[in-house]
């Protein structure tokens, strides 16, 4: 049984570190809107003439926004471009739970943009609905555009493997750089959640199936951040990201020699990197991005095979090489 949160005197659970918010006072009742604000009034008019409907006009109890609970015509929402593609096995399971129950019981989150609805969290269950021939879908219409980037951090429709969250937020940057060129990568880091995520996401977009689990824990130590606009941001994680498949190509060489001198390990990938990742050996500062990376693609061309045993291979564990 999981160990219950410290309390405070007043009984609350203690708050988690890093944790600023002080929700509202509102209570249940103070949650609905009989006289919603002007911004709102003009999103729910707009709903009615894309031919959806308000269910409620509401705020939400922790910041107070004020949200509508709509029906939207299914055709008329999309996922947002910068999400994760959608998996056949979830929408299956989900299409299968629908027709079992008969129900659809969670809504979606939307934002309009040009006469339609884009949802950041909901390409599953829309895709169900889709399939299954409903007209309509629930959805929670959030009238801030910019919501929609933050929202992908609130996702747990389906948990995210490592490619999917990496192709999500390089997305995300490629649409924000064009809609919002103004912003720095910086002021990104509760949508991207780390550097390490953005420079594979857009290495991911070259090669679908590399294997990016292997470099990610050597690449969060050296990647950051980037204090710049995002146009400038994107061109440098595309040029990050080339470092990586260069990386990538020079590992994939070295565990084809291996293979060539007999071993058969699923594990000779992440082998080959935690052999030639310095850091492991390193205390206090560590190399810049490039550095670790030019020495990590030396080390990986220069690997000779034949000082390698098969103890070494066999003590080096870590995830298969494919992901």
């Amino acid at each position: 049984m999981p160990r219950a949160r410290p309390k405070t005197k007043t009984g609350r659970p203690r708050a988690r570190k890093g944790v600023k918010l002080k929700p509202t006072e509102l209570g249940p009742g103070q949650l609905r809107l009989d006289d919603p604000p002007a911004e709102l009034q003009a999103l729910a008019r707009q709903v009615e003439e894309d031919g959806g409907a308000v269910l409620a006009a509401y705020r939400e109890p922790l910041g107070g926004h004020a949200l509508l609970f709509t029906a939207l015509p299914v055709d008329k929402v999309e996922p947002t471009p910068f999400q994760r593609d959608v998996s056949d096995a979830h929408v299956l399971k989900l299409t299968r739970a629908m027709d079992k129950t008969r129900r659809y019981l969670d809504p979606i989150i939307a934002v309009r943009e040009d006469g339609a609805y884009r949802t950041p969290n909901g390409g599953h269950r829309l895709t169900a609905l889709k399939e299954l021939g409903a007209k309509a879908v629930l959805a929670l219409l959030v009238p801030e555009r910019a919501v929609a980037y933050q929202i992908l951090a609130l996702n747990i429709e389906k948990a995210h493997n490592l490619r999917e969250k990496s192709l999500e937020v390089a997305r995300m940057l490629r649409d924000l750089s064009t809609t919002d060129p103004s912003r720095r990568e910086s002021e990104l880091t509760l949508e991207l959640e780390e550097p390490v995520l953005v420079t594979l996401g857009f290495a991911y977009e070259q090669r679908g199936r590399l294997s990016g689990g292997a470099y990610a824990p050597a690449l969060r130590k050296v990647d950051e951040f980037l204090d710049s606009k995002l146009p400038e941001a994107l061109r440098e994680r595309e040029r990050r990201a080339a470092l990586v498949l260069e990386l990538d190509d020079a590992v994939g060489a070295a565990v084809e020699k291996l293979k060539e001198r007999g071993f058969t390990s699923p594990y000779l990938k992440a082998f080959v990197v935690a052999r030639v990742n310095p850091l492991r050996f390193m205390k206090g500062s560590v190399p810049g991005f490039d550095e670790l990376l030019a020495t990590m693609t030396k080390r990986a061309r220069g690997m000779d095979p034949a000082r390698v045993r098969t103890e070494d291979v066999a003590r080096s564990g870590g995830p298969p090489d494919a992901e």
